[in-house]
C-alpha cells in the first residue's frame, strides 16, 4: 500500500484514487471504505464510482464540479476513513460439480501441478475466496486467495463459447463465468447458480467485499438445484465470515 494515496487524472470526466500497486485485502478494504464514504456523503457532480483491485475510479460532471475541488473533497473524506464501519462480510456457498463434461480441463490442472484430480477438488473447495471486484462480463467475480498448488496457465487457444456457471482457473486466479461467453480459462467445474439474471430484482448475485465458498456436489444434486432455481424454491446458503477464523 502506498504511504500516500495517488489521485490520477483519467480524462476530463474521471479520476482514479489509487492506494497501491499490488492485490491485497488491506488495499481492497481501503477501496471499499472509500466507496462507503462516497455513498453516505454524496458529492454533487459525481456520476459513478467503480471499484477495482487497488483503486477507485470516480466519474464526474465537470460542469458541476471541477477537478481540483473534487480532489479536495475526496481528500477530506479520506481523512475520515477510520470512522467508516464496513458491513460484516458474508460468505455465499457455490455448489459446484467438478470434472467430467462440467469441468473438462480439471485433468490438465492436476497434471500441470503433479497432483490428483481429487486433490485439485479438495484444495479448490477448501478456501473462502474474497470477491475483490466484478467486471469483464456482468457479475464476473475477480477472486483472491487461491492456493498456488493448483495455479495453471490459461489455455493456449481460448474457447469461442463457455457455458454460464463454468468455474475456471487462469494463472493464480479462479473465477466463474456468469453468462455464455468466450474465454481461455481452464474449466474445472460448473455451478447451477445464476450469477447474473436480468429478470431478478437484484440481477447481480455477488458483491465486492463478500466471499464465496465452493461446495462439491454430484451431477444429481446439480440438476435438483437447477430445478429449484427454475421454480423459485431454491434458498441460497450464506453465513457471516469469521474474521481471523478459517479462510
Amino acid at each position: 500500500m502506498y504511504k500516500e494515496t495517488k489521485y490520477l487524472t483519467a480524462g476530463d470526466k474521471a479520476l482514479t484514487i489509487e492506494y497501491g500497486n499490488e492485490i491485497s485485502e488491506d488495499i481492497s478494504s481501503k477501496v471499499r471504505s472509500m466507496m462507503v464514504a462516497l455513498e453516505t456523503n454524496e458529492i454533487d457532480g459525481i456520476v459513478e464510482i467503480v471499484p477495482t483491485y487497488r483503486s477507485l475510479m470516480v466519474h464526474y460532471n465537470p460542469l458541476i464540479i471541477g477537478y481540483d475541488d473534487l480532489v479536495n473533497k475526496l481528500k477530506s473524506l479520506e481523512n475520515k476513513l477510520e470512522d467508516i464501519s464496513l458491513p460484516e462480510p458474508e460468505v455465499i456457498e457455490i455448489p459446484t460439480v467438478y470434472g467430467g463434461e462440467y469441468g473438462p480441463d480439471i485433468e490438465n490442472v492436476a497434471k500441470h501441478n503433479k497432483i490428483t484430480v481429487e486433490e485439485v477438488i479438495k484444495i479448490h473447495s477448501s478456501k473462502e475466496y474474497l470477491i475483490y471486484m466484478l467486471g469483464f462480463t456482468p457479475g464476473f467475480p475477480y477472486l483472491g486467495g487461491m492456493d498456488e498448488k493448483i495455479a495453471t496457465p490459461r489455455l493456449k487457444s481460448p474457447r469461442t463459447k463457455i457455458t454460464k456457471g463454468s468455474v475456471g482457473i487462469a494463472g493464480s486466479q479462479t473465477g466463474i463465468y456468469p453468462i455464455d461467453s468466450p474465454g481461455g480459462w481452464q474449466l474445472i467445474g460448473r455451478t447451477p447458480l445464476k450469477l447474473y439474471d436480468p429478470n431478478r430484482e437484484v440481477p447481480i448475485l455477488l458483491k465486492a467485499g463478500n466471499y464465496i465458498k465452493f461446495v462439491p456436489i454430484s451431477e444429481k444434486e446439480y440438476k435438483t438445484i437447477e430445478e429449484a432455481l427454475n421454480d423459485g424454491t431454491y434458498k441460497y446458503k450464506t453465513y457471516i465470515k469469521q474474521i481471523g477464523g478459517r479462510s
